[in-house]
């Protein structure tokens, strides 16, 4: 599983013109991938280690804040662009793999007591956000002890 978090102070996905999920105050913007090899305890560790990352305001966590989340499927991150001209998403999980996995990573969150927003899984989807700082960060659950 990989992720890419954005500290947002402001941000929303629209899917055909509507807005679908967004973010009510500052908080984070996860765009999450799924691989092959993903299951429950890797969206699990994941979204522990998002929710109490310490990259907010004054070193402070999305947890420790209660800041939102707008989570976000996005298979184009398990993209390689290793050979040729055009990306191979090979490494990606297809969607009747990933679309679960996905659910289950955002009920996660809200288990732990996170306020998760979405975008719509499958769908194309504009995403505006304001990145503070900037600052952004990726977590893989293939780097994580």
């Amino acid at each position: 599983m990989r992720a890419v978090i954005q500290v947002a102070s402001n941000a929303h996905v629209e899917v055909e013109g509507e807005i679908v999920g967004k973010l009510d105050a500052p908080g984070l913007v996860i765009l999450l991938g799924v691989t092959h090899d993903d299951d429950q305890g890797t969206a699990r560790k994941v979204a522990e280690k998002i929710w109490q990352l310490r990259i907010m305001e004054d070193e402070s966590s999305a947890a420790g804040l209660n800041a939102p989340l707008l989570v976000i499927s996005q298979f184009t991150l398990y993209g390689s662009v290793r050979k040729g001209r055009r990306p191979s998403w090979s490494n990606a999980a297809p969607g009747p793999v990933s679309e679960p996995l996905y659910e289950y990573f955002v009920a996660y969150l809200r288990e732990l007591g996170a306020t998760v927003a979405t975008g719509k899984f499958g769908a194309m989807m504009n995403v505006s956000l304001t990145n503070t700082g900037p600052f952004t960060v990726i977590v893989d659950s293939a780097e994580l002890a």
